[in-house]
């Protein structure tokens, strides 16, 4: 009965990965009680040859669930105890503890204390997993779907909260399992950045004020961001040294490059077959990729972000905090643990400032008079995120700008076939990247 009702109600999740696709059977891989009325689940779901798991907290009721959770209902006596603050106490008390509970493992930092005290509430604007936000000091952040291994989001924090880094936030623990014979981590609990705002949120305030006011300029507004812009630079810098410190490096050397503008070339293609705006665009992007062919020698990789963008960062009272290491959740593991070039996140950024000075103009009635301003915007955040990097000690040199532009427009290339298949009327702000 417990897998029929789990069926039902887990393809309505926003953080499962296979909506749209039938389920052909849902199995309860494990099932430990963690406390009276709180059981954990790790659940395989199978659809189409393919399967996933995902970690379910599951609240069990002898009698009909309380009214108050009705909107986390999965049937008959049983709710997400995510939702239930009364249960969710047990992960913060068995982190504090080090307990194990069957095969799961709960453990801290050395040198951390843990309040046990708090209460959580669940944060409402996640999709691929959920955050328990605990009073405004932790939160914790369950991965819904599992892959075995562990999260490179615990690994980087972790190792960066070592030395003392800047610019994270402080982790305090985790929940890890294994699966298929690998550590796997289900939760980890970072400091909640109370009192702070996320850079999309005040980059769009910028935007709009702006707008406001379209007949002063960028730097002129009252909502002028650039200043923001450079300090991000130099903590994104300062971030990528403290990533090379802490994990292995290397060297992309010119045949590993050239596959690398090979496989982009591909993707280019493929996009252009299923998005034919992008056809007359395309030359602009084969020539970025042609010349870095001719002028990169030994690029260096390490560790980096991975999916670096606006809405990754929080501006605190003091300063910049980047959050969400874990890279792009649908790739593979391996993938997202892989070296790359730290301008991968400095593309990302760079695109984040387009799409911030443009998104606002999709339904906009005066969209086409506010362009040069939405131009003007982009153009000043971009170059004052750069200046700020180089400050920090972020490498751009020449044959860097050339990697960074064929990088920024790969991301554009993907950016057109995701809105196109998404949200036609945003079309228009990956187009506008080939045009500048």
């Amino acid at each position: 009965m417990l897998t029929e009702l789990l069926t039902g109600w887990i393809a309505h999740q926003r953080w499962f990965a296979g909506k749209g696709r039938p389920i052909d059977k849902l199995d309860i891989d494990s099932d430990i009680e963690l406390s009276r009325g709180l059981r954990h689940l790790i659940v395989s779901v199978h659809q189409a040859g393919t399967h996933d798991r995902y970690q379910i907290l599951l609240g069990c009721c002898a009698d009909d669930v309380p009214d108050k959770f009705r909107h986390a209902l999965i049937g008959s006596g049983f709710y997400d105890a995510a939702h239930d603050a009364d249960l969710t106490t047990t992960l913060l008390e068995a982190m504090a503890e080090g307990r194990d509970i069957g095969p799961l493992r709960f453990r801290h930092l050395d040198d951390v204390h843990i309040d046990t005290s708090l209460r959580s509430l669940v944060l409402g604007v996640e999709q691929s997993n959920t955050s328990l936000v605990y009073g405004d000091a932790y939160i914790c952040k369950l991965f819904r779907r599992l892959i075995p291994g562990v999260n490179p989001e615990l690994e980087i924090v972790n190792a960066l909260a070592a030395r003392k880094a800047a610019h994270i936030a402080q982790p305090y623990g985790w929940i890890e399992t294994d699966l298929d014979g690998e550590p796997t981590t289900l939760a980890m609990t970072q400091e909640f950045l109370a009192n702070s705002n996320d850079g999309w949120a005040l980059a769009l305030a910028s935007v709009r004020d702006l707008y406001a006011w379209p007949q002063e300029s960028a730097s002129d507004a009252g909502g002028d961001f650039s200043s923001e812009s450079f300090r991000l630079g130099t903590a994104t810098a300062e971030v990528h040294h403290e990533l090379a410190d802490a994990f292995p490096t290397g060297v992309m050397d010119p045949p590993e490059v050239r596959r690398l503008m090979e496989e982009y070339l591909r993707r280019l293609e493929q996009t252009v077959a299923e998005v034919p705006q992008l056809a007359e665009h395309a030359h602009v992007a084969e020539e970025a990729y042609r010349r870095v062919c001719e002028v990169a020698h030994e690029v260096p990789v390490q560790r980096v972000h991975g999916d670096y963008h606006l809405g990754q960062v929080m501006r605190t009272p003091t300063d910049w905090v980047i959050l969400d290491f874990e890279g792009e959740p649908g790739q593979p593991l391996a993938e997202r643990r892989a070296l790359n070039s730290p301008l991968r996140d400095v593309a990302g950024m760079l695109r984040s400032f387009d799409y911030a000075a443009r998104h606002l103009l999709a339904d906009h009635p005066e969209a086409q008079n506010l362009l040069p301003q939405a131009a003007e915007w982009a153009e000043l955040n971009r170059s004052s995120f750069l200046a700020g990097y180089s400050a920090g000690g972020g490498r751009l040199r020449g044959e860097d700008a050339v990697l960074l532009r064929a990088l920024e427009l790969a991301k554009a290339v993907y950016e057109v076939g995701y809105e196109a298949r998404n949200r036609p009327s945003w079309l228009p702000i990956p187009l506008a990247a080939f045009q500048h």
